[in-house]
């Protein structure tokens, strides 16, 4: 197999770097997935649509590809959650699992080859921790319940501090450590908390409790993809404490066999008003708020627009009306219907090409008749687009680039159904122009596979978003024929007074009308 031609920007070293998997023809994936004790936010979308991305991507090239996400449904905030509710951790957690999927998979997002939790891998956890303890990383210490805390010794582990690029003796108790007075030393972090008898935990050697934060994701990633895998994805602010405690626990059980991943990307903020987006600080939008006023491809084209390694800023504007609007997202939206459309009218052209396949194949004499130079690059563009969206993606996962190259095909294909019906009498444009649509189509297609763009039929895209915003507008269809209609009656009449009286009313309420030989059509924008 040729060698993957990937580079991706390295955390740990921050360089970028050649993406080799340690098993040959296979990479091997894991993302931070959601601590569900509430519903996703935007945020939670790009931490998730980026390894969905390189995923894709790879697969695409012919690569092996593991991919695991995991849910961490046990934590001290979905415990405090399930209070204020009255249900049980276990349910809570549960129900809010199966929201973040129905989420992730309306955004797009194929579903990883295995999502563990970590209810379900306590002896897993149980395991790595007693091997911390029994290389002297880990101790306990009793509790005043009865049961036992164990803690990471932070110090005990030379390369502390080597992700985040931090020197352990520059840090301090602080923001994400949390300070105790039980603990050997401040930087000390729990890998499993003693609870009282009734609590809500699992029996253990250290008596009744729960695992900590830490110790989950290094126990998951090695059950699933075994020590030493290929990529880490998350957030950036994960970074410090999170995934370099996963490092300092998971090495320190693995003495002398390398790097617990070999390589770290993590993707930057979604922020509102320059604040990172997060439910601590009040200032985040669910996902499902954005589904209720928009497509989820929207939001998924929304987020492909920045790198994964920038900020992303999400806007925010309250109408007249009090209905808040995400004015980046609905630009989105009318890109996505730009493609949808585009689609639709080359494939309504290149149903006349009667299965040619090339402008040189489609009937007798055709060799002998010229191709219209003004589909020359359209041609070019046809053999090129795809491979250009792969150079894009593989310096980094470039999403901005390869939209650049799937705007460019959209643009051409327009440009060529725009020309076949200006020159509908040309034998040579007759001839060559459906074949080249079919092709345009298929590039198309094939450009915005990587980036998981345009899954659904066009026409099935139309009638969930035409649905949807006309439960915005509060009208139905049979509304708005009405309208159009007596719009047409009215033109018919030659009132054209009444007719723009009608016009401007459907102006008004978003909806786009196009007047053609066969009838007048309409369409609400985003």
């Amino acid at each position: 197999m040729p060698p993957i031609g990937l580079h991706l920007h390295d955390t740990m070293t921050g360089k970028l770097v050649p993406l080799v998997p340690r098993r040959a023809g296979e990479v091997r994936i894991y993302c931070c997935g959601p601590t569900t004790y509430d519903v996703a936010h935007v945020g939670h979308a790009r931490a998730a649509l980026v390894p969905d991305v390189l995923a894709r991507h790879l697969r695409g090239q012919g690569v092996k590809v593991f991919y695991a996400r995991n849910v961490t449904d046990v934590d001290d905030k979905i415990l405090a959650r399930a209070k204020e509710s009255g249900e049980t951790p276990t349910t809570l957690s549960a129900r809010m699992t199966v929201l973040y999927q129905e989420d992730m998979r309306a955004l797009g997002n194929a579903d990883p080859d295995v999502e563990p939790r970590v209810s379900d891998h306590i002896p897993e956890i149980v395991r790595l921790i007693e091997q911390l303890i029994a290389r002297g990383a880990a101790y306990a210490i009793d509790m005043p319940n009865g049961a036992k805390d164990v803690y990471y010794a932070v110090r005990t582990f030379d390369g502390y501090g080597k992700l985040s690029h931090r020197q352990i003796d520059d840090l301090c108790v602080g923001a994400r450590i949390e300070a105790s007075e039980i603990k050997r030393d401040p930087l000390d972090f729990a890998l499993w908390k003693g609870c009282g008898a009734e609590a809500w935990g699992w029996d253990s050697p250290w008596g009744r409790g729960r695992p900590g934060w830490h110790i989950e994701c290094s126990a998951m990633s090695e059950r699933y993809l075994g020590f030493g895998f290929d990529v880490h994805t998350g957030g950036m602010d994960l970074v410090f404490p999170h995934h370099e405690n996963e490092i300092a626990q998971s090495e320190a059980a693995h003495p002398g066999e390398g790097a617990f991943c070999s390589t770290w990307i993590h993707n930057g903020f979604v922020n509102v008003d320059k604040e990172k987006m997060a439910k601590s600080l009040g200032n985040f939008v669910t996902i499902r708020d954005v589904y209720e006023r928009n497509d989820p491809e929207a939001l998924r084209y929304f987020l492909l627009t920045v790198h994964y390694r920038g900020p992303i800023a999400f806007e925010t504007d309250k109408r007249s009306d009090g209905r808040v609007v995400f004015p980046g997202v609905i630009e989105a939206e009318r890109r996505i219907d730009y493609l949808y459309h585009t689609l639709g009218r080359l494939t309504s052209l290149a149903e006349l090409s009667g299965g040619a396949d090339s402008p040189e194949s489609s009937g007798p004499g055709a060799k002998t008749t010229r191709m219209p130079k003004e589909m020359a690059p359209m041609m070019e563009l046809v053999g090129t687009a795809r491979s250009r969206i792969d150079a894009a993606l593989d310096d980094d996962l470039n999403t901005p680039v390869a939209l650049s190259v799937i705007a460019e095909l959209a643009h051409r294909g327009n440009e060529l159904v725009d020309l076949a019906q200006k020159r509908r009498k040309d034998a040579e444009m007759a001839r060559s122009a459906p074949v080249i649509a079919r092709m345009l189509a298929r590039a198309l297609i094939s450009a915005v596979e990587p980036l998981g763009l345009m899954q659904t039929p066009p026409d099935q895209y139309r009638a969930r978003t035409q649905a949807r915003r006309l439960g915005l507008l509060g009208r139905t269809a049979e509304e708005i024929n009405a309208l159009v209609e007596e719009r047409r009656a009215a033109r018919q009449a030659k009132d054209f007074a009444r007719a723009d009286i009608l016009r401007a009313e459907l102006d008004a309420l978003g909806i786009e009308i196009a007047d053609n030989p066969t009838g007048t059509t309409w369409r609400i924008g985003p």
